[in-house]
């Protein structure tokens, strides 16, 4: 799995662009985040929690953690 496609993937569902998560960031984090920037991010799979979290608490979602029943 690729987090990147997953992330444009809900973000087509949620009616977002790119543009608008880059704004997001860069209204969170205080800093210019490009929407180039955030594309090779998602590309490359370098995005960071921070980041990844910012993206999914604007679509509505939220991050979860589960321990594996082994």
């Amino acid at each position: 799995m690729n987090i990147g496609n997953e992330i444009k993937k809900l973000a087509v569902d949620n009616g977002m662009t790119l543009t608008h998560l880059a704004e997001v960031i860069s209204r969170q984090k205080g800093k210019n985040y490009s929407v180039q920037n955030l594309s090779t991010k998602l590309k490359k799979g370098t995005a960071n929690f921070n980041e990844l979290n910012i993206i999914l608490d604007e679509m509505g979602y939220e991050i979860i953690f589960n321990k594996k029943n082994n």
